[in-house]
């Protein structure tokens, strides 16, 4: 069965987690500062194996950015996005002020499943258009 915890999980399962999707990882340290300086988490949990997990970021007042929606390859397909998704949202709305703002990047090809949850895609003249850089 799985269970949700809306709390952070340990950087050594979010970083294998990380992995599992292919994604990079920066040293242990700074993924540790980076969870304990998040707003909220969403954890999954089979069998006390992180399988998914989700969160949130930002300045607490205006700006409020979603992160790290995760769910572990051989767990996919199942609605555990979902469930993450709706425990973030839950979050979201008793606790963005009326005029914030709640982003997110899309993985290449998800962006479905986010317009599911009210979000829309922010291209065109008029709204700009999203851009990161990596290090």
């Amino acid at each position: 069965m799985i269970i949700l915890k809306e709390e952070p999980p340990n950087a050594i399962d979010f970083v294998s987690l990380r992995k599992a999707i292919g994604w990079k990882n920066p040293e242990l340290l700074f993924v540790e500062r980076s969870i304990d300086s998040s707003l909220f988490w969403v954890s999954l949990y089979l069998d006390n194996e992180l399988v998914g997990c989700g969160r949130v970021i930002g300045d607490n007042s205006m700006f409020f950015y979603i992160q790290d929606i995760i769910v572990h390859p051989k767990h996919q397909k199942l609605g555990l996005g979902s469930k993450i998704m709706q425990s973030i949202n839950n979050y979201l709305t008793l606790n963005c002020p009326p005029g914030s703002t709640i982003g997110l990047f899309s993985a290449y090809g998800k962006e479905k499943f986010y317009e599911k949850f009210g979000f829309q895609s922010r291209t065109g003249e008029t709204l700009g258009f999203g851009m990161c850089r990596f290090i």
